[in-house]
């Protein structure tokens, strides 16, 4: 299942930023556990897992990134 950047603002074209990852590449989680931290315009949010299964992360932490964009996979 694909985890992306939430859209966070009424337009959706500002970027965004990873603060934390709070799980690592190829980590076993599980549906609605805290996967990170994201950040448009000095507003936060929370991206939760999707489903069970196995984390492969698609975006390093501090990267900037499009809102809606895929920022990682669950297996």
């Amino acid at each position: 299942m694909e985890v992306r950047f939430p859209v966070m603002t009424p337009d959706g074209k500002e970027s965004g930023v990873i603060a934390t990852w709070y799980v690592s590449d190829g980590d076993a989680v599980k549906a609605e556990q805290l996967l990170a931290e994201v950040a448009v315009n000095k507003v936060d949010a929370e991206v939760l897992a999707p489903s069970d299964g196995v984390i492969r992360l698609g975006v390093e932490e501090g990267s900037e990134v499009a809102q809606g964009a895929l920022i990682a996979s669950v297996e």
